[in-house]
């Protein structure tokens, strides 16, 4: 695993921002932070366009979810690298010091607003869909409107949950939330991390997981009602289509910022072909 990190210059560009740090989690994965505009206001959860230059000199931009939560003085984002991704195959190979484009209006479905009041929250993400929840579960007006969060991601193989695993533990272990919500504060905060191709403590789907209702099981958790239960889902198209279909069989219903209901999906989720 390597971690890079500078000083940070003035960006010398417009709608540029200087790389802070990178951390190269797997060969395929990695995080990066950049500084953050003085003016950049955003909701936990919501994504913006980020990018480089082109061989032309257009830039090439793609959605990204900010990770980091709304009171971080810097922006952290969580990447895949695709050997041919017009964007991810020069992303990958950023360096501290140097500048990527940023155009800040950020947006997104992914935000506490669209959901109605409820006791528990999940989030539900494959790969680096785990982003947007990165940034709402270090947000403490989560942990306000709902007794429990629980994370469930999914990934092909053990490695590429470090980086939400890592990030969990320093939660559960944080010493402001531990103030603010007490000593009890680590039981609100639920992690279930499972592999689909290589062998591990948990296995399975998220789909599948959900619906034979080993989930509750192994967390000791009621079935999903829309009394009780709001989530929020973000991976690759088909994943969202799946777990969708699920949660309305919960009898959840999707909603939105302008129609707040049980559920929301991100719709612009960086995803295969970056």
């Amino acid at each position: 695993m390597q971690v890079a990190e500078a000083s940070t210059p003035k960006p010398t560009l417009p709608d540029a921002q200087t790389v802070t740090s990178v951390r190269h989690w797997t060969d395929s994965l990695f995080s990066f932070r950049i500084s953050r505009p003085a003016s950049l206001r955003f909701r936990s959860g919501e994504f913006v366009m980020i990018g480089l230059p082109g061989d032309n000199g257009k830039p090439i931009l793609r959605a990204y979810s900010i990770a980091s939560p709304n009171w971080d003085d810097e922006l952290e984002f969580y990447s895949i690298k695709v050997t041919d991704g017009p964007l991810t195959s020069r992303l990958q190979h950023i360096q501290p010091g140097d500048q990527v484009i940023l155009r800040p209006k950020p947006v997104g479905t992914l935000v506490l607003d669209a959901l109605l009041p409820g006791k528990r929250l999940w989030f539900l993400a494959t790969g680096t869909g785990l982003a947007p929840f990165a940034s709402l579960m270090r947000d403490p007006e989560t942990f306000e409107r709902y007794e429990q969060v629980v994370m469930m991601h999914t990934c092909r193989t053990a490695d590429e949950l470090t980086y939400g695993r890592e990030l969990v533990e320093n939660l559960k272990h944080d010493p402001l939330l531990g103030e603010l919500y007490g000593a009890d504060f680590a039981k609100r905060l639920l992690y279930y991390p499972t592999t689909t191709r290589e062998d591990s403590p948990l296995m399975g789907r998220i789909t599948d997981n959900l619906q034979s209702g080993k989930v509750n099981a192994d967390l000791n958790l009621p079935p999903i009602t829309p009394e009780t239960d709001r989530a929020m889902i973000c991976g690759s198209l088909a994943f969202n289509t799946d777990v969708k279909k699920v949660l309305e069989g919960f009898g959840l219903h999707e909603g939105a910022n302008s129609e707040p209901r049980e559920f929301v999906v991100e719709k612009a989720f960086v995803g295969d072909g970056v």
